[in-house]
Protein backbone atom coordinates (compact mmCIF):
# COMPACT_ATOMS: atom_id res chain seq x y z
CA UNK A 1 0.00 0.00 0.00
CA UNK A 2 2.83 2.35 0.94
CA UNK A 3 4.66 1.57 -2.32
CA UNK A 4 1.51 2.36 -4.31
CA UNK A 5 1.10 5.72 -2.55
CA UNK A 6 4.78 6.53 -3.12
CA UNK A 7 4.44 5.69 -6.81
CA UNK A 8 1.34 7.90 -7.15
CA UNK A 9 3.15 10.73 -5.38
CA UNK A 10 6.18 10.41 -7.67
CA UNK A 11 3.94 10.40 -10.76
CA UNK A 12 2.15 13.51 -9.53
CA UNK A 13 5.47 15.30 -8.94
CA UNK A 14 6.67 14.29 -12.41
CA UNK A 15 3.53 15.64 -14.06
CA UNK A 16 3.72 18.87 -12.07
CA UNK A 17 7.35 19.41 -13.06
CA UNK A 18 6.56 18.71 -16.71
CA UNK A 19 3.69 21.18 -16.63
CA UNK A 20 5.83 23.82 -14.92
CA UNK A 21 8.63 23.25 -17.41
CA UNK A 22 6.27 23.64 -20.36
CA UNK A 23 4.90 26.93 -19.02
CA UNK A 24 8.36 28.20 -18.13
CA UNK A 25 9.51 27.47 -21.68
CA UNK A 26 6.51 29.41 -22.99
CA UNK A 27 4.60 26.25 -23.95
CA UNK A 28 1.67 27.91 -22.26
CA UNK A 29 -1.92 26.68 -22.59
CA UNK A 30 -4.14 28.98 -24.60
CA UNK A 31 -5.36 31.88 -22.50
CA UNK A 32 -2.61 31.54 -19.88
CA UNK A 33 -0.76 34.76 -19.07
CA UNK A 34 3.00 35.13 -18.84
CA UNK A 35 3.85 38.02 -16.50
CA UNK A 36 6.62 40.53 -17.06
CA UNK A 37 8.98 41.64 -14.29
CA UNK A 38 7.17 45.00 -14.14
CA UNK A 39 3.83 43.25 -13.59
CA UNK A 40 5.33 41.07 -10.86
CA UNK A 41 6.72 44.13 -9.10
CA UNK A 42 3.36 45.89 -9.37
CA UNK A 43 1.63 42.93 -7.70
CA UNK A 44 3.96 43.27 -4.71
CA UNK A 45 3.55 47.03 -4.25
CA UNK A 46 0.60 47.03 -1.77
CA UNK A 47 2.28 44.48 0.52
CA UNK A 48 5.60 46.33 0.33
CA UNK A 49 3.84 49.62 1.14
CA UNK A 50 2.15 47.99 4.15
CA UNK A 51 5.48 46.75 5.54
CA UNK A 52 7.17 50.13 5.06
CA UNK A 53 4.26 52.02 6.65
CA UNK A 54 4.14 49.54 9.53
CA UNK A 55 7.86 49.98 10.16
CA UNK A 56 7.45 53.77 10.15
CA UNK A 57 4.67 53.46 12.74
CA UNK A 58 7.06 51.57 15.01
CA UNK A 59 9.75 54.18 14.42
CA UNK A 60 7.50 57.15 15.22
CA UNK A 61 5.69 55.47 18.14
CA UNK A 62 8.80 54.78 20.20
CA UNK A 63 10.67 57.57 21.97
CA UNK A 64 13.59 55.46 23.25
CA UNK A 65 16.21 55.53 20.43
CA UNK A 66 17.50 51.97 20.88
CA UNK A 67 14.02 50.48 21.18
CA UNK A 68 12.88 52.57 18.19
CA UNK A 69 15.49 50.96 15.92
CA UNK A 70 15.04 47.45 17.34
CA UNK A 71 11.27 47.37 16.86
CA UNK A 72 11.41 49.00 13.43
CA UNK A 73 14.07 46.56 12.25
CA UNK A 74 12.20 43.60 13.75
CA UNK A 75 8.99 44.46 11.87
CA UNK A 76 10.87 44.89 8.58
CA UNK A 77 12.58 41.54 9.09
CA UNK A 78 9.24 39.93 9.92
CA UNK A 79 7.73 41.34 6.72
CA UNK A 80 10.54 39.98 4.55
CA UNK A 81 10.59 36.67 6.45
CA UNK A 82 6.82 36.37 5.96
CA UNK A 83 7.25 36.58 2.20
CA UNK A 84 10.06 34.03 2.30
CA UNK A 85 7.91 31.74 4.44
CA UNK A 86 5.17 31.75 1.78
CA UNK A 87 7.73 31.11 -0.96
CA UNK A 88 9.27 28.18 0.92
CA UNK A 89 6.20 26.49 2.36
CA UNK A 90 3.31 27.26 -0.03
CA UNK A 91 4.72 27.99 -3.48
CA UNK A 92 6.32 24.54 -4.01
CA UNK A 93 2.79 23.07 -3.91
CA UNK A 94 1.46 25.49 -6.52
CA UNK A 95 0.91 24.42 -10.14
CA UNK A 96 2.85 27.47 -11.31
CA UNK A 97 6.05 26.86 -9.35
CA UNK A 98 9.01 27.80 -11.51
CA UNK A 99 6.95 29.61 -14.16
CA UNK A 100 6.27 33.15 -15.39
CA UNK A 101 2.54 32.55 -14.90
CA UNK A 102 2.69 33.44 -11.20
CA UNK A 103 1.42 37.07 -10.93
CA UNK A 104 3.64 37.99 -7.97
CA UNK A 105 6.77 36.18 -9.17
CA UNK A 106 7.05 34.02 -6.04
CA UNK A 107 6.84 30.84 -8.11
CA UNK A 108 10.08 31.59 -9.94
CA UNK A 109 11.91 32.38 -6.70
CA UNK A 110 10.55 29.23 -5.04
CA UNK A 111 11.95 27.07 -7.82
CA UNK A 112 15.46 28.24 -6.94
CA UNK A 113 15.03 27.43 -3.25
CA UNK A 114 12.92 24.27 -3.03
CA UNK A 115 11.97 21.32 -5.20
CA UNK A 116 8.48 20.93 -6.64
CA UNK A 117 5.90 19.29 -4.41
CA UNK A 118 2.59 17.72 -5.37
CA UNK A 119 -0.23 20.18 -6.15
CA UNK A 120 -2.83 18.24 -4.19
CA UNK A 121 -1.62 19.70 -0.90
CA UNK A 122 -1.78 23.35 -1.98
CA UNK A 123 -5.00 24.20 -0.14
CA UNK A 124 -3.90 22.48 3.08
CA UNK A 125 -0.51 24.19 3.03
CA UNK A 126 -2.12 27.56 2.31
CA UNK A 127 -4.46 27.24 5.30
CA UNK A 128 -1.62 26.08 7.53
CA UNK A 129 0.98 28.73 6.69
CA UNK A 130 -0.95 31.93 5.87
CA UNK A 131 -1.67 32.60 9.61
CA UNK A 132 2.08 33.07 10.06
CA UNK A 133 1.93 36.47 8.31
CA UNK A 134 -1.51 37.64 9.52
CA UNK A 135 -0.07 39.54 12.56
CA UNK A 136 1.69 41.89 10.12
CA UNK A 137 -1.71 43.48 9.47
CA UNK A 138 -2.50 44.13 13.13
CA UNK A 139 0.69 44.71 15.15
CA UNK A 140 1.30 48.28 13.87
CA UNK A 141 -2.30 49.20 14.75
CA UNK A 142 -1.96 47.71 18.25
CA UNK A 143 1.26 49.68 18.77
CA UNK A 144 0.35 52.93 17.02
CA UNK A 145 -3.18 53.58 18.31
CA UNK A 146 -2.29 53.56 22.06
CA UNK A 147 0.76 55.68 21.28
CA UNK A 148 -1.20 58.33 19.38
CA UNK A 149 -3.76 58.42 22.23
CA UNK A 150 -1.08 58.88 24.89
CA UNK A 151 0.87 61.52 22.98
CA UNK A 152 -0.94 62.92 19.96
CA UNK A 153 1.11 63.21 16.78
CA UNK A 154 -0.20 64.22 13.39
CA UNK A 155 2.57 62.28 11.70
CA UNK A 156 1.71 59.08 13.55
CA UNK A 157 -2.01 59.55 12.93
CA UNK A 158 -1.40 60.03 9.20
CA UNK A 159 0.79 56.92 9.10
CA UNK A 160 -1.91 54.91 10.88
CA UNK A 161 -4.58 56.11 8.46
CA UNK A 162 -2.47 55.29 5.40
CA UNK A 163 -1.49 51.93 6.88
CA UNK A 164 -5.13 51.01 7.55
CA UNK A 165 -6.23 52.10 4.05
CA UNK A 166 -3.43 50.12 2.41
CA UNK A 167 -3.64 46.99 4.59
CA UNK A 168 -7.41 46.66 4.83
CA UNK A 169 -8.66 48.28 1.62
CA UNK A 170 -6.06 48.66 -1.13
CA UNK A 171 -4.20 45.38 -0.61
CA UNK A 172 -7.32 43.14 -0.46
CA UNK A 173 -8.98 45.03 -3.32
CA UNK A 174 -5.82 44.93 -5.43
CA UNK A 175 -5.48 41.19 -4.78
CA UNK A 176 -9.11 40.50 -5.61
CA UNK A 177 -9.12 42.60 -8.78
CA UNK A 178 -5.56 41.99 -10.01
CA UNK A 179 -3.00 39.61 -8.49
CA UNK A 180 -5.21 36.90 -6.98
CA UNK A 181 -7.92 37.38 -9.59
CA UNK A 182 -5.44 36.58 -12.36
CA UNK A 183 -3.70 33.77 -10.46
CA UNK A 184 -4.15 30.45 -12.29
CA UNK A 185 -4.22 28.68 -8.90
CA UNK A 186 -7.15 30.73 -7.53
CA UNK A 187 -9.72 27.94 -7.80
CA UNK A 188 -7.85 25.89 -5.18
CA UNK A 189 -6.98 28.89 -3.01
CA UNK A 190 -9.09 29.02 0.20
CA UNK A 191 -9.19 32.83 0.22
CA UNK A 192 -10.19 33.31 -3.41
CA UNK A 193 -12.61 30.37 -3.42
CA UNK A 194 -14.54 32.09 -0.60
CA UNK A 195 -14.56 35.29 -2.65
CA UNK A 196 -16.00 33.40 -5.63
CA UNK A 197 -18.74 31.85 -3.49
CA UNK A 198 -19.64 35.27 -2.08
CA UNK A 199 -19.81 36.84 -5.54
CA UNK A 200 -21.91 33.96 -6.86
CA UNK A 201 -24.37 34.40 -3.97
CA UNK A 202 -24.69 38.10 -4.80
CA UNK A 203 -25.36 37.45 -8.49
Amino acid sequence: MQDKQTKMYDESISKDKERSSNIQNKKVPQGMRVYSLAEELLSNCPYTAMIVLGALIFFVSNTVPLWKWITTGAYLIYGVAGTLWIILFICPYCSYWGTRSCPCGYGRIASKLREKKTNGYFMDKFKKHIPVIVPLWFIPILIGVPSVIRSFSWLLLILLVFFAIDAFAILPLFSTKHGCKECPQKDSCPWMSRKHKTLNMLD
